[in-house]
């Protein structure tokens, strides 16, 4: 995948998010694999992370849930980082 990160962040924030689906999942994907590892984060870790790189940082958990690059436990007090998505970049 070939992802142009300068149209969407710069100085390390988002600073443009994409209107387009496929623009947005790509987004995701290189946000995803440059915030997260292999071990389980609380919620409030996940939302420190993030808004590092935006503002609505609840936006994009929700986006990365939903896009599957982050998962929850069932009872849903901590999310994990599935790294499959790596190898989509």
């Amino acid at each position: 995948m070939e992802f142009n990160k300068d149209k969407w962040i710069k100085d390390g924030m988002i600073v443009n998010m994409p209107k387009k689906q496929k623009d947005k999942y790509e987004l995701f994907v290189y946000l995803a694999s440059i915030c997260f590892d292999e071990r389980k984060y609380t919620e409030k870790e996940i939302n420190e992370i993030l808004k590092k790189y935006y503002a609505d940082f609840c936006y994009l958990r929700r986006y990365m849930v939903d896009f599957g690059f982050l998962k929850r436990t069932d009872d849903g007090n901590e999310y994990f980082f599935d790294k499959s998505v790596l190898d989509l970049i």
